[in-house]
């Protein structure tokens, strides 16, 4: 599938067929996503690939702040995908001062960039996945066991998808662009 295609095509699956991801298939997704530009090439974004059924749940059930809806999403799929992030790096020189005025914003904008990198492969290799932002950081950090020094930036269901949403409708160009 071209880049274009891919981008144009990829949906936010929330359902997904009881059909185990082959770890191979995962690693390979992981290694696109790899090439996802960072902050002076820091690479912190880390990868955990939850497919225990029990920690699934505990974090579908004490982490997510109540929401049941993403709940049923990561109950439903056979892999959910913490996104780890290197805290305190992107954005930084090396003597711990910020390099420009967006400060340590920049770690929130790598994180953006890794996670859909992933999913756009993902979505290449005929796999769904939804990004879900409603959890509470420190309770998935505890649940997945996140070493010391690294932020819980989302969380990723992954699986092969069991429906087949369509676009929604997107905005103009001439009203998303401006030339001057």
């Amino acid at each position: 599938m071209n880049a274009i295609d891919c981008i144009k095509t990829r949906r936010s699956i929330r359902k997904f067929q009881d059909k185990a991801v082959d770890p191979a298939l995962i690693e390979q997704i992981v290694e696109a996503a790899s090439y996802a530009p960072t902050w002076k090439n820091t690479q912190t974004a880390r990868y955990y690939a939850i497919t225990d059924p029990e920690l699934k749940s505990k974090i579908a059930n004490e982490c997510l702040m109540g929401y049941e809806h993403n709940a049923s999403i990561i109950n439903g799929a056979p892999v959910l995908i913490v996104m780890g992030t290197i805290h305190g790096r992107a954005g930084y020189e090396k003597d711990g001062s910020f390099t420009t005025s967006k400060e340590d914003r920049w770690e929130v904008f790598d994180a953006g960039v890794c996670c859909q990198t992933f999913c756009l492969a993902a979505h290449d290799a005929g796999l769904g996945t939804v990004i879900m932002g409603v959890y509470d950081e420190k309770d998935v950090a505890d649940a997945v066991g996140l070493p010391e020094g690294q932020i819980a930036s989302c969380l990723i269901a992954l699986g092969y998808p069991d429906q087949d949403p369509s676009a929604p409708k997107r905005k103009e160009v001439s009203e998303l662009l401006t030339f001057k």
